[in-house]
Parts: C-alpha cells; sequence; structure tokens
C-alpha cells in the first residue's frame, strides 16, 4: 500500500494555488513556499510579548483536516488557547499528556473537543495497520482510532478526559462536531 498526497492540486475556497512568489521557482517545494512565507512575516513580526499561558485558559483538541480554521471558527486570537491536533481529534496518551503539561504548568482549566463531519478515520480501520506492517516490514505501535460514529467518538473522548488521573480540571471539559459544509458547531450531550 502506497499512501500519497497531491498537495500542489488541493484547493478550497479563498485559496489559491498559484505559482509562488518571492523568488521561489515554480518547481520549488511546499516547504519551500513556507519557508519564504515565513521570511515575509518576519520581515514585520513584531514581538507580541506575551508568555505561553493562554488568555483564555483553555486547551482545544481538534482533528488535523484541512478544512478546520479553528481560530476564525471559534473567534479566537493568537495567544488565546492552547491547540492540539491529531487525525481525528481523538484523545490519545499524547493528548492526555499534552492536556496535562497545559493544565499543570501553563494554567488552563477548560477542554473543548472538537470533532467534524466527513472525517477520514470513518472510513479507516485498524487494519490500515496492517497493511503499514506488510509494506515497512514493522507494525505502528499506535492504534489508528478509527470510528464509525463520530457523536460516540466524541463521548468517548471526553470520558478519557475527564477520568484521567493526570487532570487537575475536568469539570468544565465539552465536545463538539464541527460541520463542515456549514461552519456550525454542534454540541454532543455526554451521557
Amino acid at each position: 500500500m502506497a499512501i500519497t498526497v497531491d498537495v500542489m492540486s488541493t484547493s478550497s475556497p479563498g485559496h489559491t494555488s498559484a505559482a509562488p512568489t518571492g523568488g521561489i521557482a515554480a518547481e520549488g517545494t511546499v516547504t519551500d513556499r513556507l519557508v519564504e512565507a515565513n521570511r515575509r512575516y518576519a520581515s514585520v513580526f513584531a514581538d507580541p510579548g506575551m508568555d505561553a499561558r493562554p488568555v483564555l485558559r483553555v486547551a482545544v483538541v481538534a482533528c488535523m483536516d484541512a478544512r478546520l480554521d479553528l481560530h476564525a471558527a471559534l473567534g479566537l486570537q493568537l495567544g488565546d488557547c492552547h491547540t492540539i491536533r491529531n487525525a481525528g481529534g481523538v484523545v490519545t496518551d499524547d493528548v492526555i499528556r499534552s492536556l496535562t503539561i497545559s493544565q499543570r504548568a501553563l494554567g488552563t482549566r477548560s477542554v473543548a473537543l472538537i470533532h467534524h463531519t466527513g472525517c477520514g478515520l470513518e472510513s479507516l480501520t485498524e487494519e490500515f495497520r496492517h497493511d503499514l506492517e506488510m509494506e515497512v516490514g514493522q507494525r505502528p505501535a499506535w492504534a489508528v482510532e478509527s470510528f464509525r460514529d463520530v457523536d460516540q467518538d466524541v463521548r468517548q473522548s471526553m470520558q478519557r478526559v475527564r477520568t484521567s488521573p493526570f487532570l487537575l480540571h475536568t469539570d468544565d471539559v465539552r465536545g463538539f462536531v464541527f460541520d463542515v459544509q456549514t461552519g456550525l458547531l454542534r454540541e454532543i450531550d455526554p451521557a
């Protein structure tokens, strides 16, 4: 099984895939374009004087899906929150690790969990790990964490956060499903 992604042809509303500007040749890599964009950003950057503690004392756990612009969707500004993203937005051991550091070392008290409609994890199975093992000769140590019911997976994620012995603040843990077609959040009842 070969896993490939064609990032050059990806397009979304408000996003153009025109040739890069600023001195990068058209045959430059996507990473070259990112580095050039950073140079432009840094040329006008002014240190905002913030520390690592989120102003709103909230951590947001969400899927890595490129269609989710979390700051825009949630009305967040730079410095407002910690954002933890992974495939599916599922609460794994590494998410608990990040949340623990966020709460215990950096003062967050609330957790918002955001899954979304049309998630790629709904079409994967643990067979994905088997296919990888056949291809590379080593079975991944991590689980795919695929799911069929997005609402139920949000509930499971809320439960994982609420029952973690490492987290100090589990009274304000809320879960949502972001609709990728309307941009609206739908809150999930934890029961």
